[in-house]
Order: C-alpha cells, then structure tokens, then sequence
C-alpha cells in the first residue's frame, strides 16, 4: 500500500463502531502515529478481555514513531501490557496516566519506554507535533492532543466532558481550545458516546452531596459503595461521605488501591488519611466503615460480586446492609450487573442505583458540549469515533446540522485521508478483534473460538473406536458425550450412540473396513444422526480409530 507522504490519513482499529478498545493510527511523510490502546470487556465464558487486532499496523511496526495516551481508562489503555511486546515503539503520557502504565508494566515484567509529558505541554514525535490540552472526563489528566502535521492540524479529544466545577483537577483549557480554533483545524476526532443525550453531562459537584445526604440515611447499616476505581474524584466524593459520616474509609479491590497509590504520589488525595484495607475493615462494627468497591458492572472476578456469594473472606453482607451504584452501565455489562444487583436483593440487601437516586455524571459530553466544542474549534471536518454505529451517524447529522463543512463516519479498518477539501475513504485495511484467553491472545473470530462457540451451543461426541487390522472391532465402541444430557438419559443416548455405529460399520463393504478414514466418517454420521434425534442440533462429534 503506497501512500502520498504529502498527505494525512486516519485510521481506527478500534473504537469506530463501538464503544471501549480505542485505537487510532494518523500517518503523514511515511511515518504512523498511534493514539491510545485499550481493551473491552465480554461475557464469553473463558475470555478476559477483547483488543483491538493490531496485524496491520505490525507490518507497518518500522514506521511507527509513537503511541501516545489520552487518558488512563482501560478502554484507552488497557492494551498495552498485551500488545506493547508486538509495537515496541515509545509511549507519551501525562503524569497519572503514565504512573498506571509503569504499575501494568510492571506487573507483566516489561520495561518500555515511556515519556512522561507535563500536564499541558507537548512533543514532536517524528513529522507530529503533539500538545495537550486539559479537559474534564471521570477521570484524573484527560486530554484534549492537537496533532499538527504539515498537512494540517488534528484535534483528538479523547473522551471528555465539560465540568464547570472539577473536584479532581483543573477546568477545560477553554481559552487553549479556542486559539486552536482561531489557528486553523483540519479534522476534530470526536467522542460520541452520549450524543444523543440532551443537554449537558453535569458536574460531579452535586454527587459528591448527594452521596453524603444518602449515606447519612443509613445509621446502624454497613454500607457498600461501587464505583469505578479511575474515578478518583468520585472515590474522594465516597471518602467525603464517609468523613461527613463518621465513618472510617475501606477500600476493596486491587485496582481501587493501585489507583490510591497513584492518586497519593501525585497529590490528588492530600489530606486523606491512609484507607483501610478491607482486611482491616472487617475488624470494625459494620456502622464504623464506609467500604468502596470495584465491581460495579457485575465483573467476575470483582470484589463485590465476591462479597455477594459470600466468598469474601473479611467482609459479608447481611440482610438491611446498603450496596449503592455509583456508577453507568456500560453497554454489553448488562446482564452480568441485573444478576450481581438481583443476588444483593435476594440476599435481603438493600441496592440503590443512579436511577433512583442522583448519584453519578457521565464522564461524556451531551449534545450541547458537543456543538460547544464545535464552535471552539471550528472545523472543516468532524470525525465521529468512540461509539457504536448510531451514534456515530447521529455525530455526523449534529455536525452537520451545525455547519461543519465535512463529517465523514468511520468503521474500524477504514483508511481515510483528510484535506482541505473533503475527507476520502481511501481503503479498507484487515481489522479485528484478539481475545485474551489466559495468557494468550487467539483471533476473536478464528478457528479456535469458533469451536468453542459450537462446544457451547451443542455440546461434544468423542467415538473412540479399537479395531483390528483385518478390520474387525477388537474391543465394542466407546462414546463419550459432554455437555448433552444426564444422568440415566445419559446411559440411554450412549448405547443408541453405540449401536447406531456398529450397524454403520457393518453396512460397510469388508475392503473399507480396512480404511480409517472411510470407518471414521461412517461412525461420526451414525452418531451424530442418533443425537440429531434426540435434540434436534449437530453436535460437534470427533472420532479416534486405532488398529491393533
């Protein structure tokens, strides 16, 4: 693929199409820039998380000068102790986000280069030039990256919002975000995810209130707040609750204290005496604490679905204690928080959400920032990313309908370049999703999850068959069905599996009995047509021939 050095180009890898597992990749003079890597959740039993399919940009590895990160969230970062190893090109950050890349690399054993950038300042990065730009999102140092190249100026936002009264951190650089404007904007990449949400995100002023109010409700009761653990002006809001409380702070869940330590080193939580660990916690009255967990989105392994089932070994629950989710769902969490939710209730535990009460702000921009960051940087193209496919054609119709000269909707492997006179799809290049299953990445979509799909929907038949070498059975077959059916139905199945082959294998002339791949086949048809009977799917069915 020859691509005009003159020239810029876009292309996502992830993120465009979806929410969460952001990678975009700008390329101009013969050089690749990536911005973020980050990772997705999924329900599928044995998966721990999803990435974007980093092959293309591999072949390409030698041009690739840089990945810098926006923000510390998982969506944006999560990736990198995976997929780093493939790139080995230098990381750019700011200092909270570079400090939570040092603990993943760390902990996955890799020492990478990793340049921290002080908050609002910038760096060259081969033919770019990347400043940042302070802006508001859930979590500490977002960033808004101008990316000038010579063939025009970039603005990527990253995900945002604008809080007119941060807790954590400084105010939108509204005054810095308007010079860009006046200097000249090419393209502005752009956060869609609440795009159809009227109005505007709202601050994180008010729920820290509102939580104080809530918690002061529940007197006598242990009470359990959940919430996402990057959120650190929302664990400061649950801290203040707990002071306004009299109550002493627990802190439940590895990535909860990793972001303590980190929120400590760089004075975000000055003041706060040490929290305890919910080893400690659970030496005190259950009014004596306020515990803050990870887990809000029903995560198996999370602290609190642990302390749902009973299977912490420190804290428990009891009936009239208090759970409260300060946090969203995010799309695709669903069903795994309405059972974690529908277990607390069951268990006599009281749950309050943001629907019944004001206790959590979106970390993204609503309709009326939208167009408000539209009239700051006054580009010629919108670039919709960070969302599923409706969101991202209704971007496109805002822009649009705000005057925008050019919107352009991007899927992830869509190869774009953008100039002054109007963006182009160029091409589509290979794009994907890797799966981490354990401790290796296998191709969401390949050969391996494709069988683990069909052991999921139809269960497994392995016919193992001893014959002799004149063709004989030396030993009858024996079958062996998992996942199908039980107990005495299981015994039946089994012996009409069993007779069904045996009559296959005579109905075969003598000379073929001799051949393994004709007596192999006739054994797998018979099996699978007896199961095919008796519920109605093609199982997935392996046959072993051995002679003796």
């Amino acid at each position: 693929m020859e691509l005009d050095p003159n020239k810029l180009y876009f292309l996502p890898l992830g993120g465009s199409g979806e929410i969460g597992m952001n990678l975009n990749l700008y390329h101009t003079r013969g050089k690749w820039l990536m911005v973020d890597l980050g990772v997705t959740f999924d329900q599928t039993p044995g998966i721990e998380v999803l990435m974007p399919d980093t092959a293309f940009i591999e072949e390409h590895v030698q041009n690739l000068v840089g990945l810098v990160l926006t923000h510390a969230h998982e969506d944006h970062i999560g990736a990198i102790p995976h997929l780093w190893p493939r790139l080995k090109c230098p990381m750019f950050a700011t200092p909270f986000t570079a400090s939570l890349i040092r603990h993943k690399l760390k902990e996955a054993g890799l020492h990478a280069p990793l340049h921290e950038i002080p908050l609002s300042k910038g760096v060259d990065i081969g033919p770019f030039a990347v400043d940042f730009y302070g802006i508001t999102h859930s979590i500490p140092e977002p960033n808004v990256l101008a990316i000038r190249t010579a063939a025009g100026t970039i603005v990527h936002t990253g995900d945002w919002k604008i809080d007119p009264d941060p807790l954590i951190g400084d105010p939108t650089d509204i005054a810095g975000l308007k010079k860009l404007g006046d200097e000249g904007v090419l393209a502005l990449v752009c956060d869609s995810t609440n795009v159809f949400v009227p109005g505007r995100s709202g601050s994180e002023k008010p729920i820290r209130d509102n939580l104080i109010k809530l918690v002061s409700e529940f007197p006598g009761k242990r009470v359990l707040i959940a919430c996402f653990a990057s959120n650190v002006a929302r664990v400061a809001s649950c801290v203040e609750a707990a002071i306004a409380n009299n109550r002493y702070v627990g802190l439940v869940g590895r990535s909860l204290h990793r972001v303590d330590e980190v929120a400590r080193e760089l004075n975000y939580f000055k003041g706060y005496p040490p929290f305890l660990s919910h080893h400690d916690a659970g030496f005190l009255e259950r009014f004596e604490t306020l515990l803050i967990c990870t887990g809000s989105q029903g995560e198996q392994r999370a602290a609190l679905l642990r302390i749902a089932k009973g299977e912490d070994k420190h804290i428990s629950l009891e009936r009239g204690d208090v759970v409260i989710f300060s946090s969203r769902q995010i799309p695709g969490n669903e069903k795994a928080i309405a059972a974690l939710q529908n277990l607390l209730v069951r268990n006599g535990i009281q749950v309050i959400t943001a629907n019944e009460s004001d206790i959590h702000v979106s970390g993204h921009p609503n309709r009326d920032e939208l167009v408000e960051m539209y009239s700051w940087i006054r580009p010629k193209i919108v670039v919709p990313v960070h969302g599923e496919d409706h969101h991202i054609l209704e971007q496109a119709k805002l822009a649009s309908d705000h005057k925008v000269p050019f919107v352009i909707t991007p899927h992830n492997g869509d190869l774009i370049e953008l100039s002054p006179e109007g963006p182009q799809l160029i091409e589509e290049v290979p794009s994907g999703r890797l799966a981490l299953d354990g401790r290796k990445l296998i191709p969401f979509r390949g050969e391996v999850m494709h069988e683990r799909h069909r052991l999921m929907s139809t269960g497994h038949a392995l016919v193992t068959l001893l014959l002799k070498k004149d063709g004989a059975f030396k030993y009858p077959p024996t079958v062996l069905l998992t996942g199908i059916t039980a107990g005495e139905q299981l015994a039946i199945l089994t012996a009409h599996c069993i007779a069904a082959i045996e009559e296959a294998f005579m109905a075969l002339p003598i000379e073929d009995r001799k051949e393994d791949e004709l007596v192999s086949e006739a054994a797998r048809l018979a099996t699978r047509r007896v199961l095919g009977a008796y519920y109605g799917k093609k199982t997935l069915t392996h046959v072993q021939v051995y002679r003796v």
